[in-house]
């Protein structure tokens, strides 16, 4: 049987079960998140973190980064806001800004690891590869969506476009004879689980034989993914906001490469330092505490301490007198972060 001379576009974007209907779009992106808390759990728990802690994370960071994400969509490019009252909350339709996505996301998963007293930078560089994957399988909601494809192209691997879907896609009229376009769904697929794989590779084997410092496989998730976007701007022909002849979306996404890669060298830069463990343990402490407090006498003097010579002396003439009643030694408490 012959192949294709183009990728097809998929003849439905939609099932049902029952009275539900599920869409592609957003089974994927459910996918994708499971797949993220899986690699975040393993990865957590090979650097000695508590592998619980990421459901926890992500209960509070997957509705933060849908709620980013939309809010960066409504605030960029309003003209593809559907034309009806709830149209700014419609991400059934698609629209979901990955920057302001990742960026509250962030801000709200920052706030929950402090408030479990854990390394946020090491918990950052063990979810890094994790978001790459997510957004990698978000993609191929994409391409059920029909949503993400950019200029006209010839070559083999073109995405056939159906005439309605290139209407309601935004693109300039002199495109929409074209049935082919870039597959650009296909190319970030591609770049997201690559760049995925370079980071776990860096993360295990470091760079020029020095190991990398927490947090900078984020920075390099931020940079590689950003630079990977500035390429991906220049082939959109969709609507956007421009400023000065070029999408917004490329500035922001030159400026956060050029943050990224700053931010990975000024951490590779610092003095080497103990690492600190992943999550503070109170046993250990308690337990210090608890020892401290029986190996005391009754008189709050340490057992061990020797005894004044006249101290000793004394002691039958002191045999007479009133003993004095022992306290009771109070255990310390620990505050669980």
């Amino acid at each position: 049987m012959a192949l294709p001379a183009n990728i097809p576009s998929p003849s439905i974007n939609s099932f049902h079960i029952g009275p539900l209907v599920v869409h592609f779009y957003a089974l994927a992106y459910l996918v994708g998140i499971a797949a993220a808390i899986i690699i975040t759990r393993r990865r957590w728990r090979a650097v000695g973190g508590d592998p619980d802690i990421v459901g926890d994370i992500a209960l509070w960071s997957v509705p933060a980064g849908i709620i980013g994400g939309r809010i960066y969509f409504d605030i960029t490019t309003p003209m593809n806001i559907p034309h009806v009252w709830y149209g700014v909350f419609a991400v059934w339709d698609g629209g979901l800004g990955i920057w302001g996505g990742i960026a509250l996301a962030t801000v709200v998963g920052l706030w929950r690891l402090r408030r479990h007293g854990v390394n946020t930078a090491q918990f950052m560089d063990a979810v890094a590869p994790a978001l790459l994957v997510a957004q990698g399988i978000g993609r191929i909601g994409n391409y059920f969506h029909k949503a993400l494809f950019r200029s006209p192209t010839s070559l083999p691997w073109g995405l056939e476009i159906p005439y309605q879907y290139r209407l309601s896609g935004g693109i300039p009229d002199k495109y929409l004879n074209f049935s082919t376009f870039q597959p650009t769904f296909l190319y970030e697929l591609i770049f997201d689980f690559a760049w995925a794989g370079v980071l776990v590779w860096l993360g295990h084997h470091g760079l020029r034989h020095r190991k990398i410092k927490p947090p900078g496989l984020f920075a390099l998730y931020v940079f590689g993914y950003s630079a990977y976007r500035v390429f991906e701007e220049s082939l959109r022909i969709d609507s956007s906001v421009y400023f000065l002849g070029l999408r917004l979306n490329t500035y922001i996404a030159s400026a956060l490469a050029i943050i990224g890669l700053v931010w990975f060298w000024r951490i590779q830069r610092r003095p080497d330092r103990e690492a600190p463990a992943p999550a503070p343990d109170s046993a250990p402490e308690a337990a210090a505490d608890e020892t401290a407090g029986e190996t005391a006498d009754p008189a709050g003097e340490p057992a061990g301490e020797p005894e004044p010579a006249s101290a000793s002396a004394s002691a039958p003439a002191s045999a007479s007198a009133p003993s004095q009643e022992p306290h009771e030694p109070h255990d310390s408490e620990s505050a669980h972060g």
